[in-house]
């Protein structure tokens, strides 16, 4: 009877996935899977932005890492822009994407992300501000009292995130152009960011007169993930990803690709300042 299920099924050229689900087996990484949908943070330089000469893609050093994974893995990989972070998280969250090119672990994103190992990079979270204005800071209670800005939908780590949410004033803005114009203004006493990308986009912005901590809020592993909802999702492609992540980071590959996307975006910051 089986053997005329398929063989009906086969006729009718049934969708092999749509067969795995039928008859209960784990879907094939290969058959279901020709290519996979990666975006991230587009407000992340050096690791992430929109690329100026195409909108529609993301550029940087998880970008290119992402084209080392597809190599090795065999399955091609479009970094693509698909709106601001928040937008990219609820784009994993259904499904609409397969990867994250760069997530902070937090409980609640454990839900609908896979976080594959070893991690992409660590990362370290700063507290910025105004040389005139400085903040002497050196733990978490040293903020209470203060006015913060901060980027919505960032993650700075699951304690800190807690710590936060309890005790400290903090206003989010839509990205971090905004959050670091606003802080030069005077508009907040601190500015919560990734010590890189703060650097980069300062410098892109031509803002000067600011200072980071040298005693960081946190520090963070920025993973790549599989979104659960993604059709892509199984075991096996976990594994191959894994595994490529693994040679990767045995060869400290991001070392290089963050000082070549730290030459890139600066190039392209000068070039945009330039009168035209």
């Amino acid at each position: 009877m089986l053997h005329s299920f398929l063989s009906s099924c086969q006729s009718r050229r049934w969708p092999a996935l749509l067969l795995g689900v039928l008859l209960g087996l784990p879907p094939l990484a290969n058959a279901a899977c020709t290519r996979l949908v990666a975006s991230g943070n587009p407000e992340y330089p050096p690791f992430l932005w929109q690329d100026p000469k195409n909108d529609s893609k993301l550029i940087g050093a998880n970008a290119e890492l992402m084209q080392l994974v597809a190599r090795e893995i065999g399955i091609p990989i479009e970094v693509r822009y698909v709106g601001p972070w928040g937008r990219v998280q609820e784009s994993a969250r259904n499904g609409r994407i397969d990867l994250i090119a760069g997530a902070f672990l937090t409980q609640p994103r454990l839900t609908y992300l896979r976080y594959l190992q070893p991690v992409i990079r660590d990362t370290q979270t700063l507290i910025w501000t105004r040389q005139q204005h400085p903040l002497q800071y050196q733990r978490w209670e040293d903020l209470q009292g203060q006015e913060g800005i901060t980027v919505v939908n960032n993650s700075f780590g699951q304690a800190f995130d807690q710590f936060a949410a309890i005790n400290l004033k903090l206003q989010q803005v839509g990205s971090v152009k905004n959050a670091l114009q606003m802080l030069s203004l005077g508009r907040a006493d601190y500015l919560i960011y990734e010590d890189a990308p703060g650097l980069a986009y300062a410098a892109s912005l031509n803002i000067r007169g600011l200072r980071a901590s040298t005693v960081p809020v946190s520090r963070e592993k920025l993973y790549l993930t599989v979104a659960l909802a993604s059709v892509c999702n199984n075991e096996q492609l976990a594994e191959r990803l894994s595994r490529a992540m693994k040679k990767f980071s045995d060869d400290r590959v991001m070392d290089a690709l963050v000082e070549k996307y730290l030459r890139v975006w600066q190039a392209q910051s000068s070039a945009a300042r330039r009168p035209g």
